[in-house]
């Protein structure tokens, strides 16, 4: 096998991890629609990673507590301190690589920031910032 063939393929493998998580993604968002969401904005995603709500024990809380204002840095449990991986598709595809996991924290995580389960349109604007980072 030539080097330049082997480059090829080397480039294929890693790249193919970004474009099946993108199309999860777009999968999801697709989902999400059919729940009644409408046209998804990284605008809107932006500030619901912003957003600032207080809990019924009067503490702050929003996205950022733990992953940070950026999403392309990596995080820390707000209760736990351990580290958290980037959440932004250009730094972490892997992030977005299984539906389970990604219903899975949207439910887990939106509980613990919002206090309720995030709305599919919701979800979706959100998918839609981390992909544009």
């Amino acid at each position: 096998m030539t080097s330049r063939v082997f480059a090829w393929m080397l480039m294929a493998a890693l790249a193919t991890p970004a474009f099946s998580g993108q199309q999860l993604i777009e999968q999801l968002q697709s989902q999400y629609r059919n729940q009644g969401a409408t046209t998804f904005t990284a605008e809107r995603g932006k500030q619901l990673w912003e957003q600032q709500i207080t809990n019924k024990q009067g503490e702050q809380r929003a996205c950022t507590s733990c992953h940070g204002i950026d999403p392309r840095q990596s995080g820390q449990h707000a209760t736990t301190k351990k580290p958290i991986k980037p959440m932004a598709m250009s730094v972490n595809s892997a992030r977005f690589s299984d539906e389970k996991k990604i219903n899975k924290w949207f439910t887990r995580n939106c509980k613990w920031t919002w206090g309720r389960e995030c709305s599919p349109q919701e979800k979706g604007d959100i998918l839609q910032y981390m992909l544009t980072l």
